[in-house]
């Protein structure tokens, strides 16, 4: 199993986050449950989505977000995605320009904007068991976005474990059977 270079794409985050979940079920298993779950299926981080991109219906799953605007695929392979998108995730304008790929997201530098980094991925665990990991990472493109990163992360960071694993742990409990 590939697991992503997460460094080559944003090396200097200022937060970094990571979740693992392991299943007592095959990598195939894990990942296939873990793209099938809906924005509905999860209260918290559901309703934080929707809320923060309008227009995304309840339904959609999060492998389907993920795949598309305001997210850019920068990796993906049979058992892993990792997707970015860039801009002030401080306002609640949906201002996120649409990247063209992974090397317009690399290269990004409008001032006053971050760069925000969502990998996930399987990886066996040995003994038929599978790990789902899940990194989110956040680059300041400069001291201005730095500042408001700072004190947003200061709000929101200590609810961040509430929210972010709940997909893992239902995926790896349907993957379970």
């Amino acid at each position: 199993m590939l697991v992503p270079d997460l460094d080559a794409l944003l090396p200097r985050a200022t937060v970094r986050t990571r979740h693992r979940r392991t299943a007592a079920a095959p990598p195939e298993a894990l990942w296939r449950a873990a793209r099938q779950i809906r924005l509905a299926d999860t209260r918290r981080l559901g309703r934080l989505v929707r809320w923060r991109i309008p227009g995304t219906p309840p339904g959609q799953t999060y492998d389907r977000l993920f795949r598309s605007y305001p997210f850019t695929i920068l990796d993906e392979g049979e058992s892993h995605l990792v997707s970015g998108l860039c801009g002030r995730i401080w306002t609640l304008h949906r201002d996120y320009p649409a990247l063209a790929g992974a090397e317009q997201f690399r290269t990004w530098n409008e001032p006053g904007t971050v760069r925000v980094l969502f990998a996930h991925w399987v990886v066996a665990a040995g003994d038929g068991r599978a790990e789902l990991c899940s990194e989110a990472r956040v680059e300041a493109v400069d001291r201005v976005s730095a500042v408001r990163l700072k004190a947003l992360w200061a709000v929101i960071g200590r609810f961040e474990p509430l929210v972010a694993a709940e997909p893992l742990t239902l995926a790896a409990r349907r993957a379970a059977g």
